[in-house]
């Protein structure tokens, strides 16, 4: 009580005298001045400070970062649809950012390898995922990983989708879908088909195609789709369906022929060659989606960050005609939107692949 009787003092004799210039507000009286005492304590303003300044501590977050080079990790070999893509974003993002973007390409294990070790990478925004739908869609319903494609990973935002086509060698006697299962029928167990790996899209669209055809094929997968595109060329392998990005600088230049589209519609890149179910061969939809990822708990305003970065260099019209030109679309969004997709897709291929019966050897 004698140390509230001083401060009570101090705090009348700090105030003005009425012979000054008044104050334009009515001033609190004595018993309302803030003090410990007058003021209890409010958890709820305590709340609210604490969120104001994680904010702005992560508003002064993305301002500074990024403060090093920032890897796009790349779960396929060089060369390939997503290598390509995943350059072609880099060199954007390094411009607006003003660090170095650099790929690695971590190929294996039907992308495992990559999603595993971005998984378990620093959540700092410098190492960065450019996964796609095997990775965060068909393998995790495939097969157990390490690695959960939901819980493990923060995600950026959409790159863009690609439908698969059905591309066979030159060599092969067919010119269309339905001469291509006369004549697998002919010579069984004589014919392969080359994916990018056990649990990727054109391993997975070869099995329905076998399923839904009926026809005996074997599947050759390789660590990545350029490898697989390159022995189908060399008639190592005689037919294949990758991503029409992969696929179509190949049948634009004559070196492979496109058979069909393993999708709902036609593609506006090759509006002569009909869809599977258009040739008696349906249940083989296969639209390929591409996306960047970043290890779980990266900070909001970091992945924020990344996704307006990656949007603006994917609404830039020069970026678009480079991936428009290999096959794909380009197709943006928010990181909401992107997470919504994830878990559509886990369950969607989850049901197929069961239904399919489909392993991953």
């Amino acid at each position: 009580m004698i140390k509230s009787k001083a401060r009570v003092n101090l705090l009348t004799e700090a105030q003005p005298k009425e012979t000054h210039m008044p104050h334009p507000r009515t001033a609190l009286p004595l018993s309302l001045t803030p003090s410990r005492q007058s003021m209890p304590f409010t958890p709820w303003l305590t709340g609210l400070s604490m969120a104001l300044l994680a904010t702005a501590s992560g508003q002064g977050l993305a301002q500074a970062w990024p403060e090093k080079t920032v890897t796009i990790v790349v779960p396929t070999a060089a060369g390939g649809a997503n290598d390509a893509m995943a350059r072609i974003i880099g060199q954007g993002l390094s411009t607006r950012l003003g660090k170095a973007v650099i790929v690695e390409n971590k190929a294996g294990a039907n992308g495992a390898i990559a999603s595993e070790f971005v998984a378990r990478a620093a959540p700092d925004g410098y190492t960065i995922m450019f996964g796609y739908i095997a990775t965060h869609g068909i393998n995790p319903a495939l097969q157990k990983l390490k690695y959960d494609p939901v819980t493990d990973f923060e995600p950026i935002g959409m790159v863009a989708a690609s439908p698969t086509v059905l591309v066979v060698n030159n060599a092969v006697a067919a010119k269309n879908v339905k001469e291509l299962v006369q004549v697998i029928k002919a010579k069984p167990g004589t014919f392969n088909y080359a994916s990018a790996g056990n649990g990727t899209a054109p391993h997975i669209a070869g099995e329905l195609f076998k399923l839904s055809a009926g026809v005996d094929v074997l599947s050759v997968p390789y660590k990545g789709s350029a490898p697989a595109v390159v022995d189908t060329i060399a008639g190592n392998t005689q037919l294949m369906f990758p991503s029409l990005f992969t696929a179509y600088p190949h049948v634009k230049e004559g070196r492979l022929r496109a058979l069909g589209i393993a999708g709902e519609k036609r593609s506006v890149l090759l509006p002569d060659v009909p869809t599977l179910a258009e040739q008696g061969v349906p249940n083989v939809n296969m639209s390929q989606w591409y996306a960047m990822f970043a290890p779980a708990k990266t900070p909001k305003a970091v992945i924020d960050r990344l996704n307006r970065e990656m949007n603006s260099v994917l609404a830039d019209k020069a970026v678009q005609k480079k991936i428009q030109d290999q096959g794909a679309e380009v197709e943006t969004g928010t990181p909401e939107h992107l997470k919504t997709l994830v878990q559509k897709e886990a369950a969607r291929w989850k049901s197929v692949i069961a239904a399919a019966k489909i392993k991953a050897e």
